[in-house]
């Protein structure tokens, strides 16, 4: 048995519009043609490559091993969710035209730039690009 890689994030949410905006367009993820959208359930988004990256879930729905959700709260445990990336200027001025917070930060011994921000559910985002 071996891990392959992650497969997607699950991130539950009281507004599954405005999670799925900002992931449509901050990070040019799509929704998932396999899976219908319902802002009521949820949705997928994928990459460009058609692999699963986010699901959103709505707040209202029952989960398997499911635990206290609070709107907005920081994500427990996990500290972060981070995704390979490119066009690092790019997104530097997406997050600019949205008024959005963020940082960067580098990790010079392996020429990796990084943006951490927030999305509208307080999920913190390390964005990595290594040699862009």
């Amino acid at each position: 048995m071996q891990v392959n890689a992650l497969d997607h994030v699950n991130i539950v949410t009281a507004d599954v519009p405005a999670s799925a905006e900002f992931y449509q367009a901050l990070l040019g993820l799509t929704p998932d043609p396999r899976m219908p959208w319902n802002p009521e359930r949820g949705a997928w988004l994928c990459d460009r490559e058609g692999r699963p990256i986010v699901h959103l879930n709505n707040v209202a729905l029952d989960r398997p091993m499911d635990r206290a959700f609070v709107d907005g709260s920081e994500t427990g445990a996990i500290h972060h969710v981070a995704l390979n990336c490119t066009g690092y200027d790019e997104m530097i001025e997406r997050l600019d035209r949205r008024g959005a917070s963020y940082e960067t930060g580098s990790v010079a011994r392996v020429g990796l730039r990084q943006i951490f921000t927030r999305d509208p559910n307080n999920v913190l985002l390390e964005l990595n690009f290594a040699g862009d």
